[in-house]
């Protein structure tokens, strides 16, 4: 398809999703198709079988679509996967965990938070006081990458620990789900949650929900909500052959057929992940010289999305700063941390290192205000400078 005539996007989203997409997954969705038609049901099981073998090598796994954003698919999860009698634990440690919990409340499902606060990750020896603790505790949910601030939590520990007290896992990989490698096996998941317009770079519309199939199967009648019944979608899919139980996002869907072939030609999410985690090296390493500073240390640190400190200077304003970027062709996100005064920029989607090098420059010539912070006499800075060079080398593990 000559993809010529499309106009290039007037700036880069530098953000968790939605995020920048090529001209091909956006070309794919200029084609209608009926939902009850083989092709497009084809389709739809192609990417439900391909969403199984990039979470897990091991059998017995199987993937449900779902109309809506990642939060959908959350509350899907949730609300289906939670019995009656059971009790949720949620691990805290931003926004979107604590989003979880109001899902759960909302749904009247007794729930248990273990506040982290937002720059630290969960302490496994607190997690297993807090089971031994609370036998009514059926289900553990946590955020892999809490995209508040860019924490990326220690699920393969986690997921040992929920397993050794026999527990239900439900992982939201939301935002890290095909820009890290992991393994639903590995990690010991029950439930993987993400969406379509996060790592594997397709467009808003629906999210997804990879589930050990004999977990998903106990669900049969347990959901709390008509349109968001994970077993109910999961049963149509399976019986009919791709077909969803209401009308399906059938453009949004061509196009992440599209993204995942273009995530197989950059060579899989080993290749992605390399990429998402130069982009951040270099962003992060850049903003540092420029007076920046990390919220999180670098052990902490995603790959996915950075948080900021705002500069400490009387003259700085978030707007001023992003609408200036934005007139360099840059999107960015404001900050989302309670107490704190942050902005955040995201490495993943179709971004490259040489777009974070212009990145910098723009945020170089944005930077009106008189003094920005230097970090090389800040106290607060959280690693030496030789640490630094070490993380800006070391090659990732997955």
């Amino acid at each position: 398809m000559n993809m010529d005539h499309f106009p290039d996007n007037p700036y880069l989203l530098l953000t968790p999703g939605p995020l920048s997409t090529t001209k091909s997954v956006k070309g794919a969705m200029l084609r209608d198709w009926c939902t009850w038609d083989d092709d497009y049901n084809r389709i739809v099981q192609q990417i439900r079988n391909e969403l199984v073998s990039l979470a897990t090598v091991d059998p017995g796994y199987t993937a449900v679509l779902m109309q809506g954003s990642g939060t959908f698919g959350v509350e899907a999860a949730i609300t289906t996967a939670v019995p009656r009698d059971g009790k949720l634990l949620v691990i805290a440690n931003g926004a979107y965990g604590h989003r979880m919990v109001k899902i759960a409340r909302r749904a009247e499902i007794p729930v248990s938070v273990y506040e982290c606060g937002e720059t630290e990750a969960p302490d496994a020896d607190h997690l297993v006081d807090m089971l031994k603790e609370d036998p009514r505790i059926t289900h553990v949910g946590v955020v892999h990458c809490e995209t508040t601030t860019g924490m990326l939590n220690p699920i393969s520990v986690i997921g040992e620990m929920v397993k050794s007290f026999d527990k239900v896992y439900i992982v939201d990989a939301m935002s890290s789900f095909g820009g890290i490698r992991m393994d639903m096996g590995e990690i010991r998941a029950d439930y993987l949650i993400s969406s379509a317009n996060k790592c594997i770079q397709g467009v808003p519309g629906f999210s997804f929900v990879v589930a050990r199939e004999n977990e998903l199967i106990k669900t049969r009648d347990r959901a709390r909500s008509l349109s968001l019944d994970l077993y109910d979608q999961w049963e149509t899919m399976e019986n009919h052959q791709g077909k969803w139980r209401f009308t399906s996002p059938t453009h949004v869907v061509r196009a992440f057929s599209q993204a995942l072939e273009e995530l197989r030609a950059e060579g899989g999410i080993d290749a992605r992940s390399r990429r998402y985690y130069r982009n951040n090296r270099l962003l992060v390493g850049g903003m540092r010289e420029l007076g920046f500073r990390p919220l999180l240390t670098d052990t902490l640190q995603s790959p996915i999305i950075t948080a900021f400190h705002s500069p400490r200077d009387p003259d700085y304003e978030f707007k001023q700063f992003y609408d200036q970027l934005k007139e360099k062709g840059f999107v960015i996100y404001p900050g989302k941390v309670t107490d704190l005064d942050t902005f955040r920029i995201g490495n993943i989607g179709n971004v490259y290192p040489s777009d974070v090098t212009r990145l910098l420059e723009a945020v170089k010539s944005s930077m009106y205000w008189k003094n920005p912070v230097d970090i090389s006499r800040d106290r607060h800075c959280p690693v030496s400078s030789r640490q630094h060079e070490r993380y800006l080398t070391q090659t990732p593990s997955f």
